[in-house]
């Protein structure tokens, strides 16, 4: 077993159960297991912004897949949902980011890991940091990093 770190995020309709459905799914998949999960946060968008506030997490897995495998069946599940991508960084029902996967460092076509954009999102940083505090992101504390990025970008803890 191999423990990943998945960024879950919804803005369209009912945003709370989005991401519990998506949870519901990731843990019916054979070889995914889900440890833990972080609180859920109201995040402004990032780049695309006229569009509704997100709902975001991250979720601890451990994993008998592969990388791409496990990102195959992200996927998956996102398309079961009825994630549509017709607009790039637009709204969507569902979308799962494979962050991290053990202390594995790859870059190939279709999957990079960790996912190039991790330290520049406090609406993973955050999350992260509530699960791990002390991970090490490029050199620096996940708690440090989230406390960075929340002071440039709006996040919510939702009650």
């Amino acid at each position: 077993m191999v423990k990943a770190y998945v960024g879950l995020g919804t803005n369209i309709g009912d945003k709370e159960a989005n991401i519990a459905t998506a949870l519901k799914h990731l843990n019916a998949e054979p070889g995914i297991r889900t440890l833990r999960v972080a609180s859920l946060y109201h995040t402004e968008p990032v780049g695309f912004t006229e569009q509704e506030w997100f709902v975001n997490t991250v979720a601890e897995i451990e994993t008998t897949l592969p990388p791409f495998d496990l990102m195959s069946q992200l996927l998956r599940i996102e398309q079961r949902m009825g994630r549509r991508r017709d607009v790039f960084w637009g709204p969507r029902i569902i979308d799962l980011d494979l962050l991290l996967y053990d202390n594995l460092h790859l870059a190939i076509p279709g999957l990079q890991i960790p996912h190039p954009r991790l330290i520049e999102r406090a609406f993973v940083v955050i999350p992260l940091a509530e699960l791990e505090p002390d991970m090490l992101l490029r050199g620096r504390r996940a708690s440090d990093l989230g406390v960075e990025l929340a002071s440039i970008q709006k996040i919510e803890l939702i009650p």
